[in-house]
């Protein structure tokens, strides 16, 4: 073994990872250098090598790695030909409701998996918000609150297949456990920030049925590469041919919605380099192979017999854990992939198996510790555009955060 105990170590390494990301290091390089941290600190150097060489050779983290990268790609290709902007021109074009076009709008934007995407919808809110006469810090909890609702159950999102693919879960199984959760979610955010709050019509949506027919066709062509992407993830993991066991199901589907995609908006070659020339899509990336790479180390330093002794002795209470550990992780990580990708490694030693259940817990508790953390990037930059103080959000946001995580749990003991 290493230098020091394997328990102590992966404290050290977990306190190392919030420094660094409360220095804004980059997620990828963060996850990376933790886990290396902890190799060095409980492994003997001969057996380091190995764990990098199989975490890069396994096929499962190649092709999560590599679904990783393209759907960044799909994201930024979206907005840099200008299909985004399409999107929502025709929701709004259709949508004849303020209050409604305010909340889908940052949904329909956060079905891009950028980081501090919500600074993208925050214009499009503005101006719907602005009609209905709502305070600052109401638009900046609408804006932030409703482009994460999605995120639970939609099928693309990388945490959500990291979830999926670190605990073996098949990820429908998690998302029908987390659809009552975003309804839940729906309805706190529309009662806290739009419920009594005056209809406005939006007359410049009030359009002969000719134009309703164009933008109905603008929404639909739009829309195709994500919608085709979704299909594909599910309709491949409910046909049972084993792709999902090694993340090839993902793989396939956002290649589909990428050629799609350039199908569509024919980006010169400039437009399609644009994204590849940035580091963001990297980064991310980077932070996939660092979650592969920090759990298989803390398998080797022995992690199981640490976690194993304190249940068998009871000094642990694992519902207590699977909520607060990844909740914590998560607001310290300002990033549910990385409060995922510590947690499972360190609850597969307390848990024989995952369970849908246990999984879809995990997701949640990492996800809203995520939501309401203050170096959360959408956050600082929603509250940030609309002129508001982080604690006027609050709150809206808290109480928001408080029912759905007790949803979360009524439905872990229920169902």
């Amino acid at each position: 073994m290493g230098f020091v105990d394997p328990l102590a170590a992966i404290i050290v390494s977990i306190c190392f990872l919030g420094v660094m990301l409360y220095k804004r290091v980059n997620l990828g390089i963060a996850l990376n250098a933790t886990a290396l941290l902890l190799a060095l600190l409980s492994l003997n150097w001969q057996e380091i090598p190995p764990v990098i060489f199989e975490t890069t050779i396994d096929l499962l983290t190649i092709s999560v790695v590599l679904a990783t990268f393209v759907i960044m790609l799909l994201s930024q290709l979206y907005k840099e030909t200008g299909l985004i902007n399409d999107l929502s021109e025709s929701l709004i074009r259709i949508i004849k409701n303020s209050k409604i076009a305010s909340s889908i709008l940052p949904a329909v934007v956060g079905l891009l998996p950028v980081a501090g995407g919500a600074l993208m919808s925050a214009p499009l809110v503005d101006l719907e918000a602005e009609k209905l006469g709502l305070k600052p810090e109401k638009k900046a909890y609408v804006n932030l609150w409703f482009r994460h609702v999605i995120f639970p159950v939609y099928p693309i999102n990388q945490v959500l297949i990291l979830t999926a693919t670190l605990t073996g879960v098949a990820m429908p199984l998690i998302i029908m456990r987390q659809i009552p959760v975003i309804i839940v979610m729906i309805i706190v955010g529309y009662v806290t920030s739009l419920w009594k709050v005056s209809i406005v019509e939006n007359k410049e949506n009030s359009n002969p049925s000719k134009a309703l027919d164009s933008a109905l066709k603008s929404l639909l062509v739009s829309f195709s590469p994500i919608l085709a992407t979704i299909f594909m993830v599910v309709g491949l993991a409910l046909a049972g041919i084993g792709l999902a066991e090694q993340g090839l199901d993902v793989l396939m589907a956002s290649f589909t919605g990428l050629i799609i995609l350039i199908a569509i908006s024919r980006p010169s070659l400039q437009t399609f380099a644009k994204p590849l020339k940035g580091w963001g899509i990297y980064g991310i990336t980077l932070a996939t192979y660092g979650a592969f790479f920090l759990r298989n180390t803390m398998i080797d330093t022995g992690i199981s017999e640490i976690f194993g002794t304190l249940v068998t002795n009871g000094n642990v209470n694992i519902i207590l854990v699977l909520m607060v550990l990844p909740s914590v992780m998560g607001v310290i990580t300002g990033s549910p992939s990385g409060g995922v990708a510590v947690s499972v490694p360190i609850l597969a030693a307390i848990l024989t198996t995952f369970s849908p259940k246990t999984a879809s817990l995990i997701y949640m508790s990492a996800f809203l510790g995520y939501l309401i953390t203050p170096i959360h990037l959408c956050f600082a930059f929603t509250a940030d555009y609309f002129r508001c103080s982080l604690n006027k959000v609050y709150k809206y946001l808290i109480p928001s955060f408080l029912i759905t995580f007790t949803t979360s749990l009524v439905i872990y003991f229920l169902i």
